[in-house]
């Protein structure tokens, strides 16, 4: 490889997470705009539906061209059921809750995750074993807790219910990416999650048929700017964001894209004090920055075991073929 390629590569990888953060920091910001316009039925339906449109022409190529995974659309069942779901959670807390606080709470995201992995994949349990990656769970625990209790409100009604449908949503999150390394290991990220945004849409979509404020119509009844921003945020939340994601993998790896989001709730916060005036206290953000500094542990340790199980691997693979006769 020419030395002149490795920089260009990893400028790009970097500006591509940035974007990814940028564009998904402004995701909770955009549900909180329209949870005083539409119902969450009609903004998941909306935002869900045209991203699907967006992403078919990808299934149809690939599929005109018989390079479609054997199995896509049974595999991709279970992930898009869960990530459904998630999302039904994810929108309707920002109808209790501000998005700064609802997006600290995601946090828990990782600790699901971890326990999953445990259970799921016994190659990972050497890792959540890991004392660093145990005090890194520790602290997002921690952290997450004060963020969720130190706010000086009392936890009931529609808090409460607004607090636990964050934490929800990142328990499902989290077993919407454990069944896509279960059920979709081998195929092409990109396909697989076309297909898992068209199960999911049509799901979405349905309930905003069923649910929605006439048939989810109230979206089509906004002045032209504001369904403009609805699928704006479709666009930049669901279609371009994912591709970004893994390009930035592809570029700078798991666990650097992965560290680089844990910024996200700070993201948020700050937007969400701009324009909707939300005010985390002086505990609220000491407990963000505990638990994202554990996520990010937890991540380097993940980083660093992974890294010695592919030198070992490759260690092996040598020796086997050093001791092959020829």
């Amino acid at each position: 490889m020419n030395r002149t390629d490795a920089p260009p590569s990893s400028l790009v990888g970097i500006t591509l997470i940035l974007t990814t953060l940028l564009g998904w920091s402004s995701i909770p910001l955009f549900l909180r705009h329209f949870a005083e316009l539409i119902d969450p039925w009609t903004s998941n339906g909306w935002r869900y539906g045209f991203s699907a449109l967006l992403w078919l022409p990808v299934l149809l190529v690939a599929g005109s061209r018989r390079r479609l995974p054997r199995g896509l659309w049974r595999a991709a069942i279970v992930p898009s059921c869960l990530n459904a779901l998630g999302q039904i959670t994810f929108t309707y807390s920002h109808y209790k809750i501000d998005p700064g606080l609802l997006t600290f709470g995601l946090r828990t995201q990782i600790i699901f995750a971890a326990a999953g992995a445990y259970l799921l994949f016994p190659i990972e349990r050497a890792i959540v074993r890991s004392p660093l990656y145990l005090a890194g769970g520790v602290l997002v625990i921690l952290g997450t807790s004060g963020t969720l209790l130190l706010g000086g409100r009392e936890i009931t009604g529609d808090y409460a219910l607004g607090l636990v449908l964050a934490i929800t949503s990142g328990m499902l999150f989290a077993g919407y990416g454990l069944a896509v390394r279960k059920y979709m290991v081998g195929m092409n990220a990109v396909l697989a999650f076309a297909a898992i945004s068209q199960i999911t849409a049509v799901t979405l979509v349905v309930l905003m048929l069923w649910k929605g404020t006439d048939l989810g119509l109230a979206a089509w009844r906004l002045p032209a700017a504001q369904f403009n921003l609805l699928l704006l945020s479709a666009v930049i939340g669901i279609a371009l964001g994912h591709v970004f994601y893994y390009m930035s993998i592809a570029r700078l790896g798991v666990a650097v894209s992965a560290g680089v989001l844990q910024l996200q709730p700070f993201g948020v916060a700050v937007g969400s004090y701009l324009l909707f005036n939300e005010v985390l206290s002086a505990g609220q953000w000491t407990s963000g920055f505990v638990a994202v500094a554990g996520a990010i542990a937890m991540l380097a340790v993940q980083w660093r075991l992974s890294q010695r199980r592919r030198r070992d691997a490759r260690a092996a693979a040598a020796l086997a073929a050093a001791g092959t006769p020829r």
